[in-house]
């Protein structure tokens, strides 16, 4: 029987972007405009390594792909030169990879594992944004204050299978309330946040959308009581009512009645949670806030496990493509763990495919079965390639 040759895991990887959906959109960006033998996928191949193998700097991209030079045959790639790499950065449009980013979003979200835990249809989104702190003297785009520079990813996380939805890149003197709202949402969908979103005109708006939302109520918030309904205190519920707000100010801006739900966590604590869903179980709604959690692990996998503190360019358009390319490497690291029959957790994953990135073997097969060898005639093919390369 005819053994099936098998190619590098960096490169069955890079198999996730078609060719040509990669190349509509570099024509849709524009993207290779004066291109000079450099082609975008050269760079895309570079800054996914910079992200997958870990390379902190132009010199160990550069000096890790030309180490593995017989290899790149078979990423469709040519070894780059650092000031190649570096101008390419500054001044090749990001929105590429954002595309490129969209593009493997709609792959994830195909898979059918990608389940909400909670019972109801309706789409379950978090709000929230993640700080990375920059020097000001390397990066004075970025100054909010003086001798402090830094900029804010603000995200919109999908609690199916918990997939950055959306994200948009600014600096601190863009607030995360002016971002949040310029998004839409379908009507139906249920959105959670932290009390620095709270914004009564907002949620007038989300309320004529249809939207639902749970966040906390702050303090000193002024209200009369309409309804009092029963709470369930053996599941931690102190409290269940319905409201209408009474400052003068708020009842312009957000007229309809309005739902507080008290709860004692496990702890002891004692949280007041604001919503405009007058059906769901007081119980949910908290359960629902407490989901809101994926959102900060969501933060501290992707600057644990990826590129995205320190950066290998210093004008903005390089701190994007570095950051766009670190949320597609994490979009690649879901979905094998959705795949994977293993019971991977994304930073185990994440380190032994950094160092499996070149061996020559089936990555499905690797995925299944991480620490079985694979099969006698696969080593032996696997060995006869390596020879080659």
């Amino acid at each position: 029987m005819e053994t099936k040759r098998f190619c590098s895991i960096f490169s069955q990887l890079l198999q996730l972007f078609p060719r040509l959906e990669f190349e509509q959109a570099v024509k849709e960006t524009n993207a290779e405009r004066h291109a000079r033998g450099f082609r975008c996928w050269d760079q895309f191949v570079a800054m996914m390594f910079c992200q997958l193998g870990q390379a902190n700097s132009l010199r160990e991209i550069c000096g890790g792909l030309a180490s593995c030079l017989g290899k790149l045959v078979h990423l469709g790639a040519q070894e780059p030169k650092k000031s190649t790499l570096a101008y390419a950065n500054e001044h090749r449009p990001w929105q590429l990879y954002e595309t490129v980013f969209y593009q493997l979003l709609d792959k994830c979200r195909g898979l059918g594992g990608a389940k909400t835990k909670f019972r109801f249809k309706n789409p379950l989104m978090s709000i929230d944004g993640t700080c990375i702190e920059l020097c000001t003297k390397l990066y004075p785009w970025a100054e909010y204050q003086r001798k402090k520079g830094a900029v804010k990813l603000h995200f919109l996380l999908d609690h199916a299978g918990y997939l950055p939805a959306l994200m948009v890149l600014t600096t601190l003197k863009i607030s995360e309330l002016r971002v949040a709202r310029r998004w839409k949402f379908d009507p139906g969908t249920i959105v959670t946040f932290d009390r620095g979103y709270v914004d009564f005109e907002w949620f007038g708006q989300l309320n004529k959308a249809n939207v639902y939302f749970v966040t906390r109520l702050k303090r000193k918030a002024r209200y009369e009581l309409l309804e009092q309904r029963s709470a369930a205190v053996e599941r931690g519920i102190l409290s269940d009512h319905v409201v209408r707000f009474t400052a003068p100010r708020t009842q312009r801006r957000y007229a309809d009645k309005l739902r507080i739900v008290t709860i004692r966590t496990d702890e002891g604590e004692v949280l007041e949670f604001l919503t405009n869903n007058l059906v769901l179980a007081a119980s949910t709604i908290a359960a629902i806030y407490k989901d809101r959690w994926q959102i900060e692990l969501f933060f501290k996998a992707l600057k644990q496990n990826l590129r995205i503190k320190t950066f290998i360019g210093t004008s903005a358009n390089a701190l994007h493509i570095q950051i766009w390319t670190a949320l597609i490497a994490m979009l690649i690291l879901k979905y094998l763990k959705m795949k994977a029959q293993f019971g991977w957790s994304l930073s185990n994953l994440a380190a032994l495919l950094r160092l499996n990135l070149f061996v020559y073997r089936n990555l499905w097969a690797w995925l299944n079965e991480p620490f079985t060898p694979p099969p006698l005639n696969e080593e032996t093919e696997l060995q006869g390639l390596l020879n080659f390369g």
